[in-house]
Order: structure tokens, then sequence, then C-alpha cells
């Protein structure tokens, strides 16, 4: 079957962090084919911007046409367009071959160094934005075409329901918004209406290219045929993960990483068998480790992010007359063990399954003899309404420098108490949990 096809009308970046090197992985990642008309070459690193070497417009042109004409465009994107020539060339290709077109009015690179000439802002507002489907501002380029200052969220909506007058839909990305600490609110302005998409805000110092993949990743749904909404939906979950799993190359900010999506996909199968593998081992010995309210044992692929997203089982493993009964593992098959380690990963993107066991001061004392390193919270001190889980990993972690083996807590009223297991793997967290049986039986009790 033939792939969506994609086009980025972008410049190069030799660190291959942005620009159309960013483009063409995401374009990849998210099922389609890309392809690329290049507007300028740049000399760059992680640190810097050295050298740039601007494109004639007229070959511009061509690289477009020249794709047009024999593969095709099902949706298209620009990023840096370097002066007024190359804003006015592109819009009129956009204008004759009338591809959807996401633009990203790339103005200054994070290094400081200037990408758009002022001369072109006239031309990039009067005539390109109008002609796009959907136009993807930060909180200082959306400024800079509204002609207003924006302060605070409130004149970020205001900013983008200006710029949807000249015709796109208009997603204000709001990282740079001052008083948003925790989260990033992006505002989309689409058909009349204003849609905010929150996600947390990750102190990510690896975030070289987030612009560029965003919109390539709304460009590469647009292809697919995704209305406008869910387009931009779908692209700011792929970019909380490609943010989430930065990569730390170079000595500024490194890349993000917009192939963690196709990864995390690749490898939920191989999990699912790491978990049934592991389970296998647990029988009948981890019956003596099976709180009241049973276990669960939850793993991820080293690009997971939220609960659902991890393997869980299914019922829980429970104690029976004679050992125990395993539920069948399958993704969300877990509640508790699941948001726990999401929240641990928040910390420690290293660790990738858990297990919960039951607690006793003989099985504490099992685990450090077995060499086990643990962390505790208090049930006693979680503030109302909070997360349960959120907060025992949050609290016994803040004070580790590398993840513990094991978090527990000795419970409150109404609540039991509870180990939980921390590895990189299922099988290493099963293992673990042998560890601790075995010095269970060698102090001679069952806790």
């Amino acid at each position: 079957m033939r792939p969506p096809r994609c086009l980025t009308i972008a410049g190069s970046d030799s660190g291959g962090g942005a620009g159309i090197q960013a483009d063409l992985k995401t374009f990849e990642a998210l099922g389609c084919f890309g392809m690329s008309a290049i507007t300028a070459l740049t000399a760059q690193n992680t640190r810097e911007v050295r050298a740039v070497r601007e494109l004639a417009p007229d070959f511009v042109a061509e690289q477009i046409d020249v794709v047009v004409e024999d593969i095709g465009v099902d949706a298209a994107k620009t990023g840096m367009l370097a002066n007024e020539g190359i804003v006015g060339a592109v819009a009129r290709k956009a204008a004759e071959h009338r591809f959807p077109l996401v633009v990203d009015p790339v103005m200054v690179a994070k290094s400081g160094a200037r990408l758009l000439a002022e001369k072109a802002m006239a031309c990039l507002r009067e005539a390109l934005i109008p002609l796009a489907a959907v136009i993807t501002p930060n909180v200082p380029e959306a400024g800079v075409l509204a002609g207003r200052p924006i302060r605070d969220l409130d004149d970020a909506r205001e900013a983008a329901r200006a710029l949807g007058k000249l015709g796109p839909a208009v997603l204000l990305k709001g990282g740079h918004l001052p008083g948003e600490e925790d989260e990033v609110v992006d505002l989309l302005f689409c058909g009349g209406g204003l849609h905010e998409f929150r996600r947390p805000r990750i102190p990510a110092r690896n975030n070289h290219g987030a612009g560029c993949v965003l919109s390539a990743a709304i460009c590469a749904r647009l292809a697919h045929g995704d209305p406008v909404v869910e387009a931009v939906a779908r692209a700011e979950a792929f970019i909380l993960r490609a943010l989430r799993f930065g990569l730390p190359l170079g000595r500024g900010p490194g890349p993000v990483q917009p192939m963690a999506e196709l990864r995390h996909a690749a490898g939920m199968a191989a999990v699912l068998e790491e978990v049934r593998l592991a389970l296998s081992r647990m029988s009948p010995w981890f019956r003596a480790l099976v709180p009241e309210v049973g276990s669960n044992l939850a793993a991820t692929t080293p690009f997971g992010l939220g609960p659902e997203e991890a393997v869980g089982v299914d019922g829980r493993i429970v104690r029976t007359v004679d050992g125990i009964r395993i539920g069948e593992p399958r993704p969300g098959g877990s509640s508790h063990m699941a948001r726990f380690l999401a929240a641990v990963r928040e910390r420690f993107p290293e660790v990738r399954a858990v297990l919960n066991v039951r607690f006793s001061e003989e099985i504490l004392e099992a685990a450090c003899g077995a060499g086990l390193r643990g962390a505790e919270f208090h049930r006693d001190e979680e503030p109302p309404g909070a997360e349960t889980m959120a907060f025992g990993a949050h609290t016994a972690l803040s004070g580790c420098d590398s993840p513990p083996d094991f978090v527990f807590d000795r419970g409150a009223v109404g609540k039991e108490p509870m180990v939980r297991i921390l590895g990189r793997s299922a099988d290493e967290v099963v293992e673990k949990a042998r560890r601790i049986y075995e010095g269970l039986q060698r102090g001679g009790g069952n806790g």
C-alpha cells in the first residue's frame, strides 16, 4: 500500500536534531514517506548555529515542483524559510499545488541565531499564513505575528483568536508562558472554537527540535486524513514522548527523540512476553509474599509513559490453598502498580518494572539481608485528595540519587502496609522477590 506522502520545506540542521532531519524522522515514525525541499544549509550543533547558506528561491520552488509532479504530496510543512524571497516562492507553490500546509513560523534558533529576516515577516503573515491549514507559533512568534505582547494565558487566547482571523487553525505553543511552572498549555483555535492541550512540563534539557517535531507530527497526521483537532491531539501525545526521552547528545541541549513512539510500539510485544516468563517463575514459592489485597507485576518499555501503557496482570496474583493463581497479563492490566511505576519513572526512567509484596518486619529484614536497598514513605502523611501511588513514589524517592530496590510503607488505618520491588525488567523484580523469600526462609519465619 502507498504510504501517506509528506513534504518538509525547511533548513538543514547539520547536527541532526531539528530542521529537515527531525521532520523526516518524524514522518517515518508516523508511517509516512518523507520528502524535502531544502531552503538553507546550516552549520550547527547543540550549542550554536555557526554559519548559514541560503538557497535561491527559484531552486526551492524547483524542489517543490519536482516532487509534487512525480511522487505527489498529501501534506506539507514549513520550517526555516530564511528570507522574503523564499517565503514568497513557497507561498506561490502552496497556492499552485494546494496541499494541506502546516506553517511553523521559525524565527530564532534556541541558540539565539536569527532564522528569518525581518523583511520576510510581512510576506510570511500576508502571503503564506493565509494558505496554511495550521500554524504553530510559540509565544514570542505569536506575539510578533499578532502585533501584541503575550504576558499570560488570557493574552495567549486573544492572540490565537487574532491570528485565526488570517485563515488557518492556530496552535499557540505555551512553553514560554510565564507562571505556568508545572504544566504546558498549548492553545488550538480552530473552527471558531478554542481547545486547550495541557501536559506536564518536563524539565528536559534535551529539547532541541521540539517545535519541528510537533509541526511535522501534525503534518503527518493530516496526511493520514485526520481532522485538524485530532491531528493536533495526536501530535501533542507524540511530542510528549519525544521530549520525555530526549537524547543526551552534545554539550548543549540534546535533541528530542521522534523515534521513541515507534520504539515503544515495537517493544510492547516483547514486554508482554517478558512478563509472562517472569510470572511463570513465581509458583508456588511466591505464595508466602502475597499481601491480602493480592500482588501485581507491572512492566513497560523503555519509552513507556502513562499507566495505561504498562503490561500488568488482569485479576492480580492471589493466594490459593496450596499456591497462587495468576491472572492473564495484558496492557492496562494493572492499576495501582502501573500508576506507581509511572510515578517512579518520572524520576528514574531506567526503572521498567514493579512488583508488590506484603510488608512485615521479617520481610524488611530479609530484604536488607539480601543486600537490597529500600526507601520508605508514610501513609499517614499523605495530604487529603492526593493520589497515593504518586505521593508514595515522589516522597520515597525525593532523596535518592539512584533508584532503590524497593519502596515500602507501614500502612495506616484501613490501609495495608506494602513493599514495592523495583527493577529494570520483570525478571529482575521477580528475582529480587525470590531473594527476599529465601532470606525469609533462612530466618525461619513466615513474617
